[in-house]
């Protein structure tokens, strides 16, 4: 070998050995780092170097994530903010004394670790979690950490002190303090600031044993990663966890902002998933002392009922922060000379789901105390209670209250009696009826006698009709061994009847314009009844074979069953031929008319989908388990599921349910009734139902919800998959993301909807012992059970095309034991 080849190599020799030096992960005396070169944590996540910011020649030392951003580096420490070098010629290094300092070229120290009583022998490391530990290796005790002295960014892990303030960077390109500070601010509560130079920008609300009041995103997007724990010395310490793995980091941004960014590996990029100045009713004091911030409404700033404008004139320029007064002196205490009371006493005013207003006492008395406590206190002007939180009591003006849509607390505002008092509408109201009626009285008396005379006579015919059907019921069902003990109770369940020409003038003759849908029962109508209220009238069709069955087992079932996730029932009708049950009113009709509606499905985002499954697990939870009667649907599928205004979801339609006896699991039938692509093999092929019945429906509605496709259609010509055939293909593949709804996926739930997909998974397997009871599934979507067990093989992977025709005979395609007979039963 030549000379030139061996310099050569011994080149390349050194090169590689001074890479290795570079990727190791610590720092010691005989090992500093000098500008430019810098060290990475164990797995490659961070990197501690020199640096310079954006725009900027200025150097630094500081720690970063190692990704090449499109945007731009994020810095997450930084050792010598408000002393930077003006070149390259800095050295990290350990000191004679044993501190990490930062040394520019003339050797003067311009950052040290300020550790007193240190050993000679210490090693710095940088670790995965982004700290940066100065540890002694005789005794392996850390003596000093980054985590312990925080600049402007939280990582995951980290523990936040009370003692903490972060500082903002002044701009961009120059890490020095600016004018932004954040941290925990303890006075009788724990709650998170901003400030800017020293004046409150934004706050938290208290901390409520999960989430701030004031942040009801954290149910959301951080699924409980918070932690909040008091130490023995008072000290309040803050942790924020992140489990699926991806980077991530709070910070204060320069704006005064706190954000959460993550890492999103399909734009290689940086993006903010959450933060706290979204509107401006997130700044402290928007709307001012009294005032309540409503981002969803123009103006956002109105008075606390009982108040009104301090400057009436500033107020309807859009200017604010003068606040509310009191429209009406309180009374408090007050008697007369003869020692009674001279006014009326005071009372509390309601206010719903707030973030509650600063500047409250606290105290650990219960709902009931807390509510006398400020009763009997006359410089009490406000009271709330929240069971995580305890009670809350404000003596003085309050502020930075603020309308949420969702996890507020109610608060009760003490106001003038005459603020309470509606006897003067009242007495308005009682004069222009007195003065009506005495006009109109001798004209409709004889009518109205007429017409109760003939509405008693129809009552009591109907009450006949109606008692003597519900025997008939009881019967069919006490062959089917179905009510057991509850029978007798059930005899004796009676329903408001209406008249059937109430019902036909609220819904304009049953006109096809207030039609709001058809089933295999009859069509639904919508209908609104003299006083206004909003009805949903559902009337049996004369030419079907099987709805006089399916309208008493609702009217019996339906009529034990109360539960804000089940549709409730206003009353029946039975008249002559006619079978009517009234139910509420959903505005927003079923979940599959949004779910499967390009132009609707983008209304459900990921949120509103998940509380929908939420709501579905609780309802179906509350007919297993919590209701008198163990209820069994056997028709629960998206069509089935309504929504009300704010899209909460309600099980509807009852026909097909049947009561199990309290040690009955399983029964069996020689009618299915149902609907394919929701019904479980055991169920369809042998007439076998049980709780796990539906639980496997509500598997394979989840996985509709999650992925916005029906299991009904075909997703493979080759292969004839039908959804959960699809679903069991990429999670074989592990390539699940895939079946995710395009119109929900968000990196910051990939991991919820994952797991919702799992659960799916788990409810739709093919054997009904595998699969999980309902309690079970509410416990997984709540994270209550955080290791899930893998699925095994769904049912029905490979769809059977003899289903999808109802006219198929079942002993063709299928081995039954029953020889059942196939109703399809398509939504109600």
């Amino acid at each position: 070998m030549g000379l030139v080849s061996k310099i050569h190599l011994l080149s390349f020799l050194c090169c590689l050995c001074l890479n290795v030096v570079l990727a190791i992960d610590t720092i010691r005396s005989s090992q500093p780092i000098k500008d430019p070169n810098y060290i990475i944590s164990n797995a490659s996540t961070f990197k501690l170097g020199f640096f310079s910011p954006e725009n900027s020649t200025i150097r630094y030392v500081g720690i970063w994530y190692n990704k090449t951003s499109a945007s731009h580096t994020q810095w997450v420490w930084i050792a010598n903010r408000d002393k930077p070098l003006k070149d390259s010629s800095g050295v990290l290094t350990i000191s004679e004394g044993g501190n990490l300092v930062v040394l520019d070229g003339q050797r003067k120290v311009l950052w040290s670790s300020n550790i007193t009583n240190s050993s000679a022998n210490v090693s710095a490391q940088l670790l995965d979690s982004g700290n940066l530990v100065l540890r002694e290796n005789i005794r392996e005790s850390i003596i000093w950490e980054s985590f312990q002295h925080p600049s402007h960014t939280v990582l995951p892990t980290m523990k936040v002190s009370s003692n903490f303030l972060f500082t903002s960077w002044k701009s961009p390109s120059d890490p020095s303090i600016g004018s932004f500070t954040a941290g925990l601010q303890l006075q009788s509560h724990t709650q998170g600031f901003i400030w800017k130079d020293g004046s409150p920008r934004w706050r938290s609300g208290p901390w409520n044993s999960r989430v701030f009041n004031g942040i009801p995103e954290m149910y959301f997007v951080f699924q409980s990663r918070f932690g909040l724990e008091v130490e023995q010395d008072g000290t309040v310490i803050f942790s924020y966890f992140y489990t699926n793995g991806s980077l991530t980091y709070l910070v204060l941004t320069t704006q005064g902002d706190i954000e959460q960014r993550y890492w999103d590996n399909d734009n290689e990029d940086w993006e903010v998933c959450w933060n706290a100045l979204k509107t401006e009713c997130h700044f402290y004091g928007k709307c001012g002392a009294f005032g309540r911030c409503d981002s969803q409404n123009s103006p956002i700033c109105s008075c606390l009922q009982g108040f009104e404008p301090k400057n009436p004139t500033e107020w309807n320029r859009g200017n604010w922060t003068s606040g509310c007064v009191r429209r009406t002196p309180l009374q408090c205490g007050s008697v007369n000379s003869t020692g009674s009371e001279g006014n009326k006493m005071d009372g509390f005013l309601k206010q719903k789901m707030l973030k509650v207003p600063d500047f409250a006492d606290w105290s650990d008395a219960h709902e009931d105390e807390c509510r006398q406590q400020c009763s009997k206190n006359c410089s009490c002007i406000a009271y709330a209670y929240d069971a995580g939180i305890g009670c809350l009591s404000w003596t003085k003006s309050f502020i930075d209250t603020q309308q949420l849509s969702s996890n507020g607390v109610d608060l009760y505002i003490r106001v003038a009696h005459s603020e309470l008092d509606t006897e003067g509408d009242v007495k308005k109201i009682v004069t222009i009826i007195v003065i009506i009626g005495t006009v109109s009285i001798s004209i409709c008396t004889f009518i109205l006698w007429r017409w109760i005379a003939k509405h008693k006579a129809r009552k009591k015919k109907g009450k006949g009709i109606l008692l003597f059907n519900i025997g008939e019921a009881h019967k069919k069902f006490l062959s089917e061994n179905m009510l057991g003990d509850n029978l007798n109770q059930l005899k004796d369940q009676e329903l408001p009847l209406f008249d059937f020409e109430k019902l036909a003038n609220a819904t304009n003759n049953f006109h096809q314009s207030n039609k709001l849908g058809q089933g295999g029962f009859g069509p639904v109508y919508r209908g609104i009844l003299s006083d206004g209220q909003e009805i949903a009238v559902k009337r049996l069709s004369k030419t079907s074979g099987q709805g006089l069955e399916e309208f008493m087992n609702e009217v019996v079932v339906i009529s034990k069953l109360q539960h804000r996730n089940l549709v409730r029932i206003h009353g029946c009708c039975v008249e002559g031929e006619e079978r009517i049950l009234i139910y509420e009113y959903m505005p927003n009709k079923s979940l599959d008319a949004f779910l499967f509606d390009p132009q609707k499905e983008k209304l459900l985002d990921w949120r509103k989908r998940f509380n929908i499954i939420e709501g579905i697990s609780r309802g179906l939870l509350y007919l297993h388990r919590d209701s008198r009667l163990r209820i069994i649907h056997r028709d629960l599928k998206a069509s089935n599921i309504l929504l009300d205004k704010e899209l909460h979801p309600k099980i509807s339609d009852f026909g097909t349910a049947r009561i199990f006896q309290g040690i009955e699991d399983q029964a069996n039938t020689r009618r299915v009734v149902g609907t394919y692509g929701y019904m479980s093999p055991e169920y369809a092929i042998e007439g076998l139902f049980s709780e796990k019945s539906d639980v496997f429906s509500f598997g394979v509605l989840l996985l509709e919800i999650v992925s916005g496709r029906r299991n009904t259609s075909i997703y493979n010509d080759v292969q004839s998959l039908s959804l959960l055939g699809l679903a069991w293909k990429l999670w074989s593949a592990d390539n699940i993301v895939a079946l995710i709804d395009p119109m929900i996926y968000e990196p910051c739930f990939e991991m919820e909807i994952l797991r919702c997909i799992q659960v799916g998974l788990l409810c739709v397997q093919e054997f009904a012992k595998d699969r999980p009871t309902i309690s079970v599934v509410v416990s997984m979507l709540k994270s209550e059970i955080v290791d899930l067990p893998p699925p095994k093989k769904s049912a029905f992977t490979k769809r059977n095309l003899a289903l999808d025709t109802e006219s198929s005979q079942l002993n063709q395609s299928i081995c039954s034991t029953n020889n059942v007979a196939i109703t399809m039963v398509q939504g109600r």
